[in-house]
């Protein structure tokens, strides 16, 4: 009997999950940001979702004051944005260097659905991807499929 509920309370849990799959890279739409379709690479190796900015500097201790991107990025606008600090987060970078980072929460729009993601602040003008997208994003009900990318874009733009 125990084992009866036990699976029926298992397959109630995978109805209820999203389980939607993402590739190794996809774009997604910052809304408080006016930005669209930025580039994010979907990492299983970060606990925290990245952000690229420059100009970072708490102005005190609850608020940050960052650009988004750089005047490199073709979607960059020259504005300072102020926002409250969710937290400060010790991360571990590839090369082993552990920093400590200012972590804000923005709502982003991606499979055509709105999360809240925890974002660190972070300069990432030497990556490729302006946006690292972490496992406490994925955690929501995301399957990575590394063979795969741009699904959330592409189904957005069909």
């Amino acid at each position: 009997m125990f084992k009866y509920i036990f699976l029926f309370i298992l397959s109630i849990q995978s109805i209820l999950a999203l389980d939607i799959t993402i590739g190794k890279y996809d774009r997604v739409d910052l809304p408080i940001f006016n930005l669209q379709d930025i580039k994010a690479k979907i990492d299983t190796g970060a606990k925290t979702s990245s952000l690229h900015c420059s100009f970072i500097k708490q102005i005190d201790e609850k608020t940050v004051s960052f650009e988004v991107l750089d005047s490199r990025h073709k979607k960059y606008i020259k504005k300072i944005y102020t926002l409250p600090i969710t937290r400060i987060a010790s991360v571990r970078s590839s090369n082993g260097h552990i920093e400590n980072r200012y972590v804000i929460s923005i709502k982003t729009i991606i499979f055509n659905k709105t999360f809240d993601i925890e974002y660190t602040l972070r300069n990432r003008e030497m990556m490729n991807y302006p946006i690292l997208l972490g496992r406490e994003f994925l955690q929501k009900g995301f399957i990575v499929d590394v063979r795969k990318e741009d699904l959330s874009f592409n189904k957005k733009n069909k």
